[in-house]
């Protein structure tokens, strides 16, 4: 699963941005506030906006402080899946449920230099684990292959029937790192510049989902 992040593109034209990747799987929301990470981008409203535009799922990324409070309204308002900072979430396990009964997808998120180990039991209750390849806040980073340990972790937990939930990862993904992370078990990749700065945002989707299938050995039409 390829997951454009429309933090890379223009936000003067963000329909046109999203209809420039017709095949993405999901359309990856980077939502923060200036206090959770050092960096203000947008919110609700133009979530809403985008529902309006597009079929493709939202995935909302809440980089925010306090998500038990307002996580629920992306939820609502028709969000694929919502993803939480662990690192932020007051009640995670209640959260969880909470953004269940409002109609989406619950995805916990983790920062690089935060352990999985100590979550394991509380993403029994999500679906979507976000493992952050940077440090969360700005595009553009470059990769932090360490973190792919994590990845391989989490796989392994979801192969075993520990876990059930697909495994996302988020921070430096294009042409030169997604084969690494497709080997580690990744089942959802999120790419902004790789596909925004791209002369052809639709090839470059269709490109690295090519090169993730490769590495996963799995045959692409």
């Amino acid at each position: 699963m390829i997951a454009p992040s429309i933090l890379s593109a223009d936000f003067a034209r963000l329909a046109d941005e999203l209809a420039a990747v017709p095949t993405s799987d999901w359309i990856h929301v980077d939502v923060m506030d200036n206090h959770f990470v050092p960096n203000l981008t947008l919110g609700l409203p133009v979530v809403k906006s985008l529902l309006k535009v597009t079929d493709i799922p939202i995935d909302c990324h809440l980089m925010i402080e306090d998500p038990d409070r307002w996580a629920i309204g992306y939820a609502e308002a028709g969000a694929y899946n919502v993803t939480v900072h662990v690192e932020a979430a007051n009640d995670p396990v209640k959260l969880a449920k909470d953004l269940r009964a409002a109609g989406s997808k619950a995805g916990l998120s983790i920062k690089p230099g935060t352990p999985l180990e100590p979550y394991v039991e509380v993403l029994k209750h999500y679906d979507t684990l976000l493992v952050m390849s940077v440090e969360p806040g700005f595009g553009g980073q470059k990769f932090m292959v360490d973190t792919l340990e994590k990845v391989r972790q989490a796989r392994h937990l979801v192969d075993t029937g520990h876990l059930k939930l697909l495994v996302e990862i988020d921070g430096g993904i294009n042409a030169d790192t997604i084969e690494q992370a497709a080997q580690a078990g990744v089942d959802c990749f999120v790419a902004g510049s790789a596909v925004y700065d791209a002369a052809d945002p639709g090839k470059a989707v269709e490109a690295l989902r090519a090169q993730a299938a490769g590495a996963q050995g799995i045959r692409t039409t």
